[in-house]
């Protein structure tokens, strides 16, 4: 108990005897700090009083699939200061191999009594995953809201780029520079975005006359070294222009391409998905199309915050717009091979 009471009293700046007025419910202590001094309990790790445990913290959770892809550390950064300004206090959850799972974090938030949850990413964009977590939450009523994909059957809103416009963006500027045989490296088979992507192709092959080929579209995991794998059996195939659906799968194809002696944007033209940070320094720089994370981050935080208020009209899916970057990584086609 007496380390306890050092750990919060250190953690808020207040001394322990304002720590123990709190956790006694007794007077004398201002609300700022007392709404303070329970959530430190919260963040150390600490149950609350039995008596103070009628209101959720107000904490969020933040859960995320990693931290390598630049694109999630961006989203962290928008949600948590637009979570900051809202007086809540963002937990970053990220999931790592063989460590703690999604569902174990998400077990964790609702010992803590969170206020509610952004997810941004994860088992819930994948069809075929266990998604008995996310009922917990539901079934709980935590206020819950998803990042570019949804869950059937489950009512959570959701914030979602248009993987429609994205693939249609970055295939006719591909097409625009004389690229007919254009090839696609997405996501696993069950990946939501992945297969709104894949469908968003195919329509546009058809509109051209044509149909996309199997051979033409190529799956992975998301990593550079995935999409390296996934490009290379594309240009064995004849490929010149490569639509990815991330930017690290299209700086693996970028890699691809090299160790096959040939030149980007020469011979191949990539196109990435994210703009996540970095890719004006990539050589050659990535064209790719852009989320709108800031203005998704916060969008989701106001939807988190009107269902923590119970003011909030479901919206269903808040489609935003992408935006295609054309940098030094696409370009006329000049061979044919």
């Amino acid at each position: 108990m007496t380390r306890r009471l050092a750990q919060v009293a250190k953690k808020v700046g207040v001394s322990e005897a304002t720590v123990s007025r709190v956790l006694n419910d007794k007077p004398g202590v201002s609300a700022a700090t007392r709404q303070s001094v329970l959530t430190a309990l919260d963040v150390l790790g600490y149950e609350r009083p039995t008596q103070l445990r009628g209101e959720r913290a107000r904490l969020v959770g933040l859960v995320l699939p990693e931290l390598q892809n630049p694109i999630f550390p961006a989203f962290a950064e928008v949600i948590g200061g637009a979570l900051a300004q809202q007086g809540l206090t963002p937990v970053l959850c990220t999931q790592t191999r063989g460590g703690v799972s999604e569902a174990d974090y998400v077990d964790l938030l609702l010992q803590q009594h969170v206020s509610g949850v952004v997810f941004a990413g994860g088992l819930f964009a994948e069809a075929d995953a266990p998604h008995d977590h996310y009922r917990r939450l539901a079934e709980r009523n935590i206020p819950v809201v998803l990042i570019n994909a949804s869950i059937e059957g489950l009512d959570f809103p959701c914030v979602a780029c248009d993987d429609t416009v994205a693939v249609e963006q970055a295939w006719r500027h591909l097409a625009s520079l004389g690229h007919e045989r254009i090839g696609l490296v997405l996501g696993p088979a069950d990946h939501m975005p992945s297969r709104r992507k894949l469908a968003a192709a195919r329509d546009l092959a058809r509109a051209a006359g044509t149909e996309l080929a199997d051979e033409f579209v190529e799956r992975s995991i998301f990593s550079l070294e995935g999409g390296q794998a996934a490009a290379t059996r594309l240009m064995e195939r004849g490929v010149t222009g490569i639509v990815c659906g991330s930017d690290p799968l299209a700086l693996g194809a970028v890699r691809a391409a090299r160790r096959k002696g040939l030149s980007v944007p020469a011979d191949v033209s990539v196109v990435g998905y994210d703009d996540s940070a970095f890719m004006t320094c990539t050589e050659p720089p990535l064209s790719t199309v852009r989320q709108p994370i800031e203005a998704m981050g916060r969008a989701a935080v106001d939807l988190l915050c009107a269902q923590i208020r119970g003011t909030q009209t479901h919206p269903g899916e808040l489609l935003f717009e992408p935006e295609l970057v054309v940098r030094g990584s696409t370009a006329q086609l000049l061979s044919t091979r």
